[in-house]
């Protein structure tokens, strides 16, 4: 799949508000809240233009504080915001902003994510009133997840039709299945995500999707059924070649591999299907400091590193180590800005940098 610098990406989705007790603080005993902005795809945008991609952000927010707020802080990082709607009360009645709560576990108490998000602006927006033409007019690469879909039926409406829009206007797309229970079932998450799964180029993780050992007859079971948590490498490229089978259209899969030691100590390594071959990642072992938005910087780093054409392995080291370096970071944003810092972990090199 060739690519070259000048890439102009954009990605669609929603942008929340987070709520955080400091310091690894309890919400039931919590006074205060420390306040951040991310979501699946706001999270990619804010770090490929960190990195120095073409990055553009659509969304609906309401015409308020909070809304303009949130449209600031991707701004502040260079993410093109132009497209973004700023909804009237009349267009979104709710007139609400999605929020989220997080307690950042440690030790060994996971962290836990309550969300606030139910009628917010981009769930409730008639997207009927959008030209996509004009909206993907001039870009080359399109992400897009299985958050947006499950907010409302409108968002999975507006999803599909922008991944055959995009289809039609020779975009390459990537897509990042990012189940959440909390918004539907896994079920109904399968069905969605599977009728995406033709307009795909880069699809990035393994689920939810349904993969039927015989197409049109479930009970015979799904191909990934039989899949470990842990698969080693030639298990994870049996699954990867029967999506490839069924789907040609897809060019690259790509997934990680998270080992949890603790909640604060992990350790990850990656797997992707490229060119007919299936590569294995380094593996890193580290402590993390906030592990929300660690995916996303997967999902970055591995198109940032396809956008710029790096060998097939760098492209998947280069994935991994992104979400590493995020899981130092503090909120949802991968805020690193020096290519060099993150092959400097894939050399293991730890050194200063003065």
């Amino acid at each position: 799949m060739e690519q070259n610098t000048q890439t102009k990406f954009i990605t669609i989705g929603e942008i929340l508000l987070r709520l955080s007790p400091p310091n690894y603080g309890k919400i039931i005993v919590s006074n205060m809240f420390e306040a951040n902005y991310g979501g699946s795809e706001a999270n990619i945008a804010l770090a490929l233009s960190n990195l120095g991609v073409d990055s553009t952000f659509f969304s609906i927010v309401p015409d308020n504080p909070l809304g303009k707020a949130a449209i600031r802080m991707l701004r502040s990082n260079d993410v093109h915001c132009t497209p973004v709607i700023l909804s009237t009360e009349e267009e979104t009645p709710s007139h609400r902003l999605g929020t989220y709560y997080l307690e950042t576990g440690y030790g060994i108490r996971p962290s836990k994510v309550t969300y606030d998000r139910k009628h917010s602006a981009i769930s409730e927006f008639d997207f009927s009133k959008i030209d996509l033409d004009a909206l993907l007019d001039g870009f080359d690469w399109l992400h897009l997840s299985g958050i947006t879909p499950a907010l409302s039926n409108n968002c999975a409406q507006f999803i599909l039709d922008c991944l055959k829009k995009a289809k039609e206007k020779g975009i390459i797309v990537s897509f990042d299945g990012n189940f959440r229970a909390t918004l539907w079932t896994w079920e109904e998450a399968r069905d969605f995500c599977t009728r995406c799964l033709p307009y795909v180029d880069v699809l990035l993780g393994i689920e939810p999707y349904h993969l039927w050992k015989e197409e049109g007859d479930p009970s015979k079971g799904d191909w990934k059924d039989d899949i470990p948590y842990q698969p080693s490498l030639e298990e994870q490229e049996a699954i990867f070649q029967r999506f490839v089978e069924r789907y040609p259209n897809l060019k690259c899969i790509a997934r990680h591999v998270r080992t949890a030691h603790t909640v604060s100590e992990n350790s990850l390594k990656a797997y992707m299907w490229q060119e007919g071959k299936t590569f294995e990642s380094k593996s890193f072992r580290f402590h993390i400091l906030d592990r929300v938005g660690g995916g996303d910087a997967f999902a970055s780093g591995l198109i940032y590193a396809m956008i710029h054409q790096f060998p097939l392995q760098e492209q998947i080291d280069f994935a991994v180590a992104s979400s590493v370096l995020k899981h130092t970071i503090h909120g949802d944003g991968n805020l690193i800005d020096d290519e060099q810092l993150i092959k400097n972990l894939i050399e293991m090199n730890y050194d200063i940098k003065r």
